[in-house]
Parts: C-alpha cells; structure tokens; sequence
C-alpha cells in the first residue's frame, strides 16, 4: 500500500470481495481522471478574444460567438480543413453557462460506419459481439455540456435519421436497450464540405441541415485574410520559443513577403506548422526565407518571389513590406519595427521620406 498499491484481499479470497474492490477503483479511476481533465482544461484559455485574428472577417465571427455563446442555440461551422474550427467551438463552449460542464468531441470521418452508432449513443452488455460492460456514448458523457460532431457531412444517411431524433425530442435508447435516456446536450457541427450540394447528391439530409444550421459560422481561408498572418506568426514564434526554449525574435522583411506571397492552402495549420519547423531548426535569432518550408502553392520560394517582383527596385518591395505590416498592426509603429527587426528611429525615417513621396499618411 505504501509503494502505491490501490487496495489489498484478505484470504479467503471470494469472487464477491473481488467485485466490490474493483467496483470501488473503477469509480476511483473515473473521478481521477475527471479531477485531471478538468485540471487540465482550467490550464488552457479558450476565450475568443484570444484567438488571433484582426481581420474584419474574424472580427465577425468574434461578435457572432458573443452573441450566441450563452444561448443553447445549435451551430455549424463551415471552412476548410485547417481554419481553426474545433478552436472556435471551444470558444463558444468555454465563453457559455456551459463552461463548467463537459466538452466532448466525436470525429464523424474518423471510426468505421460500424462503430460511430455505438460511439455516440452507447451499448448494454451483451448488446452485439463484443461488447463486454454498459457503456456511455458521447450523448451522455456531454449531458448538461456540449457535443462537438465534428466533419457531420461524413454521417451515414441513417444514423443521420437518429441524430435528427434526438435533436428534435433530446432522448435517445442505447443499442440493446429498450431505455430512454434523456439529455440536455449543445450541438455544435463543423463540415468543410459544401452541405447543400451533398443534399442534392442526397447524401445528407435536408432536414438535418436545417436543424444544425440555426446558427452559421463560416471561417474563411487564410488566404481571403493575409492581414491576419503577421499577427498569427508571432503568436507561434512566442509558442514554439517556450516549447523549444528558444528565443527567435522575429523575420526579416525578405521571410514576410515569402508568407505574405503563399497562397496556404493548410490554412492556418499549415503556418503553424511552417513556423514551428523554422523555429526548430533556426540557429540564428531572426528567421529568414532559408527557414521557411512550404508546400506547393502559387509563390513558395525566394527565386519565385524575385519573379514577382523583377520589375520592382529592391526601395519599392521595401516599402511595400514596411506599409504592409504597418498596416496589418493598424498602424501600430512599435510592434511594426519589431517584427521587421529594425528600430522605430529607422521606422520613423522611412514613414517621413514615404511620405514626402506621397506613399503614405497618417
């Protein structure tokens, strides 16, 4: 017991003492790793003030999360693969009354057709091969919290008729049982499928549809939001320093154009990702054009970047930098210099003499 042993049976040993003490750790193991779940989840902030995005499309979706995380309104986030959307459903769940009460995800595309019923409503002992104790589905693990169903469009059409029950009556019966159980569950779904055209394939449910899509929330690609990619690279330099311990402090205006240029089709995943293998592999304190790995797109590297611009003075793709990111900071002339690597003096400079040559105002 000293060393970490949980209990101890006295001889003679029954198959009934046995029960009760492993009935008594299974509920022992259950509420420790609720105890360390939730000490996790008190760890992260889901706050959507702090996920990173300045452009006006985000700032839209920003106000439609305030308005409708208190509510019990279901939701459907529509984007590609890559744009944050679990990242947003978090928000909602963290920023609503439900906040206290379990997140639970279940990842439609991800288990065999055979499974993904079992997953979400549960089964009794005995209810089909293999099934060896009761179990809880994802339904009523979320009960008085939320249910993220994540890529819907990938649902079977028939267990697209029961998710649409229980969404309508808010009860559902475990595979094997003749016992309804009743729940008080948000629904929030993402898809980065076009659902309208997957009706008209009638490979999902119109009805369902409309019960999902009481509020829409669309996250637009990265590439429809560039001014959001500054912002988003020194949140995950900041990230990435304290995983790896180092200490990178930003990009030469060289690595900016390069990103600015990518069309990123991995949205950003696909810039986390590209960020954290620079600073990984980075000796130096300022990221360049050598650090960055990026998949095919329209502009990937520095020799393609001169093509873009072989008819511009190395003066003109300067300031178009400088003015980019000055922009994209709303004209913010401190955090402008850092993430360039030059002192605001220089910065100050620069800004005089583009606006003597009517490049810039204030």
């Amino acid at each position: 017991m000293k060393i970490g042993a949980y209990d101890f049976i006295t001889k003679p040993i029954t198959l009934d003492s046995i029960n009760v003490v492993m009935d008594r750790y299974v509920k022992y193991q259950q509420l420790l790793d609720e105890t360390n779940y939730w000490r996790s989840e008190s760890n992260r902030d889901y706050d959507f003030r702090n996920i990173i995005g300045e452009s006006a499309s985000m700032q839209q979706v920003f106000e439609t999360i305030k308005m409708i995380a208190a509510s019990k309104a279901t939701v459907l986030i529509k984007g590609e693969s890559g744009t944050g959307k679990e990242l947003i459903a978090r928000a909602i769940h963290y920023n609503s009354d439900r906040s206290h009460q379990p997140f639970i995800k279940n990842n439609c595309a991800a288990l065999p057709e055979g499974l993904i019923e079992s997953e979400l409503f549960g089964h009794e002992k005995g209810a089909f091969t293999g099934a060896l104790r009761n179990t809880k589905g994802r339904f009523e693990l979320a009960d008085l919290g939320t249910l993220l169903l994540d890529e819907i469009s990938e649902m079977n059409p028939t267990l697209q008729a029961k998710l649409l029950r229980v969404l309508q009556e808010e009860e559902f019966e475990k595979i094997g049982s003749s016992e309804t159980v009743s729940i008080d569950v948000r629904i929030i779904a993402t898809t980065n499928r076009d659902l309208k055209e997957k009706i008209k394939e009638n490979l999902f449910r119109e009805d369902l549809y409309y019960r999902l899509n009481v509020v829409p929330i669309f996250i637009p690609p990265l590439r429809e939001r560039k001014e959001d990619i500054t912002f988003l690279v020194g949140h995950f330099i900041e990230k990435y320093n304290k995983a790896n311990k180092k200490n990178i402090k930003n990009l030469t205006p060289q690595a900016i154009e390069v990103l600015m240029a990518h069309d990123w089709p991995g949205n950003v995943r696909e810039l986390e990702n590209t960020i954290q293998r620079a600073v990984v592999i980075s000796k130096d304190p300022v990221l360049d054009i050598e650090h960055l790995t990026l998949t095919e797109s329209r502009h990937t590297s520095a020799e393609e970047i001169t093509v873009v611009h072989k008819n511009k003075k190395l003066e003109d793709i300067e300031r178009e930098t400088i003015l980019s990111v000055l922009k994209a900071h709303n004209g913010n002339r401190k955090t402008t210099a850092e993430i360039l690597g030059i002192n605001e003096r220089t910065l100050r400079n620069k800004l005089n003499q583009y606006r003597e040559k009517g490049y810039y105002k204030d």
